[in-house]
């Protein structure tokens, strides 16, 4: 018997970012989309920059999380526009992100406070952090150097 599309989204809410494993491929909202196709299961995924080097990861991640839950024909479907956007981040992700040390994207450009002692006084680094997705920011307060993901 051939799952639920809701299945197989609860299923892909399982399945970790490579880069970010506290959040989900769901979470960061980049699964756009799961369709069956007669006997196979496409998913539309849409990198959350163009050049992301997790998305053949992320690709094989998925295939191969749906392969154990016995689905034999999965088709990853790239999906480039409109082009992902970390407003497309879902409701839990940036709570995750935060516990995780990251602090998660802000409309006002930059991050609300440390995500390591929650203080407000931060200043930025650099433009670019560990991912071409994050910049780095430090807390000035508790001197903790961290991450902040980029509103995109």
């Amino acid at each position: 018997m051939q799952p639920s599309v809701d299945q197989v989204w609860a299923w892909l809410a399982d399945v970790p970012d490579p880069e970010i494993p506290v959040i989900s491929v769901v979470d960061l909202g980049i699964v756009r989309g799961v369709a069956w196709d007669g006997d196979t299961v496409e998913v539309a995924v849409t990198p959350t920059y163009s050049g992301c080097p997790a998305t053949s990861v992320i690709a094989l991640d998925i295939e191969t999380a749906l392969h154990k839950r016995g689905l034999e024909k999965v088709r990853i479907k790239n999906q480039l526009s409109p082009p992902w956007t970390s407003d497309w981040l879902n409701e839990d992700a940036g709570a995750k992100l935060m516990e995780y040390g990251i602090a998660p994207p802000r409309a006002a450009g930059g991050p609300e406070q440390c995500p390591c002692c929650t203080s407000t006084h931060v200043v930025r680094i650099s433009q670019f952090g560990s991912t071409p997705c994050k910049a780095q920011w430090q807390c000035k307060d508790c001197l903790e150097p961290f991450d902040y993901f980029k509103c995109i």
